[in-house]
């Protein structure tokens, strides 16, 4: 299975009891926004300029969950701004889980070995041996330092505190964009391809479930993209996002603004995403993304679907941000604001047809994804293609990753560690 069982299960469930009820409109993911404070300033991201004025403003802990039991999606995406930044990632992610959801946290991969250090603190704690066990393969694989041993050993400054540790609707979300040259380009920085590989590594090691997601912008190879999946299929990440750059209002604005960019040099029309994305499908039967069939034919360019942004709702430090993850016209109150005071039939596409000028080139995941795991726009079929992509055999490892030169960025020649090694 490419996701599994007992989350699948989950999120059909949630979808089966929404639809027996007749809603016409409900949240399948929530995209969870606590901070918009970033340790990075990617190229073609818009939150640098669109909430520039409240980058040291934070949503409060009952606020974030309260959101999540408001919408009552059964997939809560924290993202932002660096979540791990968020003072409270650690009682944030509790409190999902608790709840009854799955939990992505999606991140540039920064921070994450040193949250993970922490929870080796708390296990030391509790379970010494299987702590030391780990301590010596993260040591041999040059995961950790010396330094950090004794910092794990000497135990958490705060025993109380809540951790991040492996669970089984956890999943780390890494943004990877290319290889290292490639990413750190987009990234704005150096050693940050590096940094998402050794913390990619030490997740698995660790137990954790590691995701990644992946921006295809107009200068993408998608051959480098290829590669990095190879690459991260080696590596044994769990599976993959991916979804065109495009062009929204706000990444438009800070390219020409700060780094006085053309965006037309950089992000997908729709004739371009379909170009790029024309092998998609027997790339789905290599790789294993998340997702469905359905959503991957619109990508290509085999078939039409309509936008169900509503169905993946974002709610930031301003409240439900209108109409979309990309687009905003407005913050609301509630989520129920969100959903009937919307004017959704005046956004997205049909028959070919762009109801706002600013959707014209958008064909992400998070409008287009939802309409075909609803079956909102359906064939017949598709329900059989989706679950057939579902709990198909999973692809297998790919062996030829081994062989992949993923540093081959400028750099300054040094590495903290062998990158190359995939976890034991």
């Amino acid at each position: 299975m490419r996701f599994p069982l007992a989350l699948t299960a989950k999120i059909a469930f949630h979808i089966i009891v929404n639809k027996l009820k007749g809603k016409k409109k409900f949240s399948t993911v929530l995209q969870l926004e606590p901070l918009h404070t970033c340790n990075l300033t990617c190229t073609g991201c818009g939150r640098i300029r669109e909430y520039s004025t409240s980058l040291k403003n934070v949503m409060s802990l009952e606020d974030c969950l309260s959101a999540a039991r408001e919408c009552d999606a059964p997939m809560v995406s924290i993202c932002g701004g660096e979540p791990l930044i968020y003072p409270k990632i650690e009682a944030l992610v509790s409190g999902i889980l608790k709840q009854g959801r799955i939990v992505y946290i999606c991140t540039n991969g920064m921070f994450m070995r040193k949250k993970m250090r922490e929870t080796l603190a708390h296990l030391f704690l509790s379970h010494r041996k299987k702590a030391e066990h780990l301590i010596g393969i993260l040591l041999s694989e040059e995961l950790i330092a010396a330094k950090d041993i004794d910092e794990i050993r000497a135990g958490p400054k705060d025993a109380s505190k809540c951790i991040i540790a492996p669970h089984s609707a956890l999943y780390w979300n890494v943004h990877l964009d290319g290889l290292e040259r490639t990413h750190d380009l987009i990234v704005e920085r150096e050693g940050v391809f590096q940094e998402c590989i050794l913390a990619i590594r030490m997740a698995k090691i660790l137990g954790y479930q590691v995701a990644t997601n992946t921006t295809v912008y107009k200068e993408t190879d998608m051959n480098e993209l290829r590669e990095m999946f190879d690459y991260l299929s080696w590596l044994g990440v769990d599976g993959h996002t991916i979804s065109p750059g495009y062009d929204y209002d706000a990444a438009k604005k800070d390219m020409m603004r700060r780094l006085n960019l053309h965006p037309e040099n950089f992000f997908l029309t729709r004739a371009m995403t379909k170009k790029k994305f024309a092998d998609i499908l027997a790339w789905s039967e290599r790789y294993t993304f998340f997702g469905t069939p359905v959503y991957l034919d619109f990508l290509a360019g085999k078939r039409e679907l309509t936008c169900s942004a509503w169905a993946i709702p974002t709610r930031n430090i301003r409240g439900w941000k209108g109409p979309c993850y990309l687009m905003t016209d407005t913050h609301h109150s509630s989520y129920r604001d969100l959903i009937e005071k919307t004017e959704w039939s005046r956004y997205g596409t049909a028959n070919g047809k762009t109801l706002d000028p600013r959707c014209e080139n958008c064909m992400v995941h998070c409008g287009y994804e939802p309409t075909a795991a609803l079956g909102l726009n359906a064939r017949p079929g598709d329900t059989w293609r989706n679950i057939k992509f579902q709990f198909g055999t999973r692809p297998p490892r790919s062996l030829e990753g081994a062989n992949v030169n993923a540093f081959n960025g400028k750099g300054n020649g040094k590495r903290t560690s062998d990158c190359s090694k995939p976890p034991i």
